[in-house]
Parts: structure tokens; C-alpha cells; sequence
């Protein structure tokens, strides 16, 4: 190369001579020259701790504030219509799509069977009164037997008193005919006689006392009776007798069942999944559509477990839907958080216990509620694909 340089020839400017050298040493060394290396290697470095500060200010003053996920989606608590009687498909008056209101017909059931069932209920109620106030004759008249019976009491005592007495004189003559026997004062036959009307009267003696025992008895019967036949009717009127509460509850059964032919919304929200056809045969909790309230709509956002440290119940979160795009945020708050992750739920939960154990971040449902005024004027569906992003720095 010395020789080159020793054989140019007199009229090359150094320019040229500096590009056959920057040339031949760029064919056998360093790109860039040593004097400019050092300014760029500091110049890399700044850049870098740069970089880095700006990521770290980042971090502590907006990314460390929040966190975020797009794992989330829209969902909510579904109102099942089922028929809680059963019958024939009369009419179906919405369609699935169809917004419908609280309390609005949604479908209606046969109802001859339950109008025969209600016609039977009314029927049994009457007769439960009727048989209600042949009870209370029925205590008038074991009453009145039972003072009749307490009447014979007297009758047979006084029956007993008579005959004793007549025991007693018929004793009395027999005594003192038997004292003259042998005097020749009396007769055989008198004394016979009085032998006789003794055992007669004993007889009779004997057989009053057996009827006043057998009065009593009776008597006894006949008020144990009306006891047994008022303590059914005891405390109670025709409004409040046993067997007639019993034909009301029956009778009220049976209205309700009437009324539960005609099928009503139980919530605001759209008609989904309509699965009732007219002239069907459904039973009772058969699922019949689902209504989807979308004004009570909320979201589950599933976050990794390593993200929610300083997570709260109560934290502010703003939520962006695939839906309508960026340019529409709702607005929420976080108001809960799963049992359990989804593995833990799933179908078939992982088996951590065996050899071939791998770690996987796991992710944890959190629900976040929105703003009801939000989702009247931008209504969402189940299902829907969202962006949460929580506040953590608001308070609980």
C-alpha cells in the first residue's frame, strides 16, 4: 500500500487519498473510526437509560394506576319462562328479537281443564259449609239426647226409691207372719203369699237399681258424644272450620293453576331462545324462552391472578365493546369476585398431582356492574366481546 501512495502522482487532491484510505479500511476494519466510536457508544447508553426512565415513569405514573384486560365479555342473569301448570299451546304472542315489558303476555295455555278443576274446587267449598252447619245441628241434637238421657237418671231413681219401698213393707209383712207361723194365727198359704211378694219385691228392688246404673251410662254415652261432636266445631265459625280452609286452599289452588295459563314477563328485556310452538303440549317447568334483561347487563372481565393484587371491590372501571368501539366507554365498578377460577370450574378440571405438571397463569372472573343509563342509550348483548380497564388508585 506504501508504494501506491509513493507512486501517486502529483496532481490526486487529498480528498481523493482520504477515500482510498477510508476505502481500504473499511475493507479490512472497524466501520465506524475510532475518534467517533466513544461519542457513539455514550450516545447509545443515553438513549437507552432514556428508554428506560420513560418506562419506568410509565409504569409508576399510568401504567402502574391501572389494569387491563380484553379477556372480558358481557353477561347476566337470564329470566327462564316456564309454565308452572301444564296444557295445550293456545296462543304465542312474541317471537325471539322481540323486545318485550314486564308483565306483557307472552303466551297463553288451554284452560278447560283447569276451569273443570276450578268449577270442582268451588263445589267441594260449598259442600265443606254445608257439612260445617250439619255439624253444628248435628251437636244441637246430641245435646238435647244427652238431656234426655240425664232425665232417665232421675226416672230410674225414682224407681229404685219406689221398689226399695215396697222391699220394705213386703219384708215387714212377711216378718210378722212369719213370727206368728205355728200359732195357728196365719195360714200356709198367707204365709206362702208373703214369702212371695217379699221375692218379688227384692226382684223388683234389684232390677231398678240395674236401670238406674244403665241410665247413667246412657247418659254418660250421650254427653261424651256431644263432646266429641262440638270439639270439631270448637273455636271455629263456617270462615274458619278445618274441612272449609281445606276447600279454600283448594279453590285458591285451583285459580292460581287458571291463572297460570296466561304466561306473563317477568322482567324487561328481549325474547331469546323461544322453544313453544302452538298446539304443543307442555308441562309443567318445561323451559318455554329465555328473556334477557339488557338493562341489568354486567360484565365479567377474567383477569390473571398475577394482576389482581390491589384489586377491590368497589374500584372504578371504564369498558370498551368490540360493539361500538372506542368512541363509546362505559362506565362500571367492580362489585365482586368468582369462588374460583375457570379452571377450577371447567368441564374437566386440570389434574396439577401428575408428572407431566406444567404452570400456567390462571385467570379470575371479576364482575363489574355498569351504569344503567349507559346501557339504555347503548344497549349491549350477552356474549359480547369487551376491553375492562380498572382504577386502581379510586377508592373502595
Amino acid at each position: 500500500m506504501s508504494e501506491d501512495v509513493q507512486d501517486q502522482p502529483a496532481g490526486v487532491p487529498d480528498d481523493a487519498h482520504d477515500a482510498q484510505n477510508a476505502e481500504a479500511g473499511n475493507q479490512g476494519g472497524s466501520v465506524v473510526d475510532k475518534k467517533n466510536r466513544r461519542p457513539l457508544l455514550i450516545g447509545l447508553a443515553i438513549a437507552v437509560v432514556a428508554l428506560a426512565g420513560v418506562y419506568f415513569l410509565y409504569e409508576v405514573f399510568i401504567g402502574g394506576r391501572t389494569v387491563s384486560t380484553d379477556n372480558a365479555y358481557v353477561a347476566g342473569e337470564t329470566a327462564e319462562i316456564t309454565p308452572l301448570t301444564s296444557g295445550k299451546v293456545a296462543e304465542v304472542y312474541v317471537t325471539n328479537t322481540q323486545p318485550v315489558r314486564r308483565g306483557q303476555i307472552l303466551f297463553r295455555l288451554d284452560d278447560a281443564d283447569q276451569k273443570i278443576a276450578l268449577a270442582e274446587a268451588q263445589a267441594g267449598l260449598e259442600y265443606a259449609k254445608r257439612r260445617y252447619g250439619q255439624s253444628l245441628a248435628n251437636n244441637k241434637a246430641l245435646a238435647a239426647a244427652a238431656d234426655a238421657s240425664a232425665t232417665q237418671i232421675g226416672a230410674a231413681q225414682a224407681k229404685v226409691e219406689s221398689t226399695q219401698a215396697a222391699l220394705a213393707k213386703a219384708r215387714a209383712d212377711y216378718d210378722r207372719r212369719a213370727a206368728l207361723e205355728g200359732s195357728g194365727a196365719v195360714s200356709d198359704e198367707e204365709l206362702t203369699a208373703a214369702r212371695e211378694a217379699l221375692a218379688s219385691a227384692r226382684a223388683a228392688a234389684q232390677e231398678a237399681r240395674a236401670g238406674l246404673v244403665s241410665a247413667k251410662a246412657d247418659a254418660n254415652s250421650a254427653r261424651q258424644q256431644e263432646e266429641a261432636s262440638r270439639a270439631l266445631t270448637r273455636g271455629t265459625d263456617v270462615g274458619t272450620a278445618p274441612e272449609v280452609l281445606l276447600a279454600k286452599s283448594r279453590l285458591a289452588a285451583a285459580e292460581l293453576d287458571l291463572k297460570r295459563t296466561v304466561v306473563r314477563a317477568p322482567v324487561d328485556g328481549i325474547v331469546a331462545k323461544r322453544t313453544i310452538q302452538v298446539g304443543q303440549k307442555v308441562e309443567n317447568g318445561m323451559a318455554a324462552m329465555i328473556i334477557v334483561p339488557v338493562g341489568r347487563l354486567y360484565v365479567d372481565a377474567n383477569f390473571k391472578e398475577d394482576e389482581l393484587g390491589r384489586v377491590r371491590s368497589g374500584q372504578t372501571a371504564e369498558v370498551v365493546s368490540d360493539f361500538y368501539g372506542d368512541d363509546v366507554v362505559f362506565h362500571g365498578k367492580v362489585v365482586g369476585f368468582a369462588g374460583g377460577t375457570g379452571a377450577a370450574f371447567s368441564l374437566i378440571p386440570a389434574q396439577n398431582a401428575t408428572g407431566n405438571w406444567i404452570k400456567v397463569v390462571q385467570r379470575l372472573p371479576v364482575r363489574i356492574e355498569l351504569d344503567p343509563q349507559e346501557l339504555e342509550k347503548h344497549p349491549l348483548r350477552i356474549g359480547l366481546s369487551m376491553e375492562a380497564t380498572i382504577d386502581l388508585t379510586s377508592k373502595d
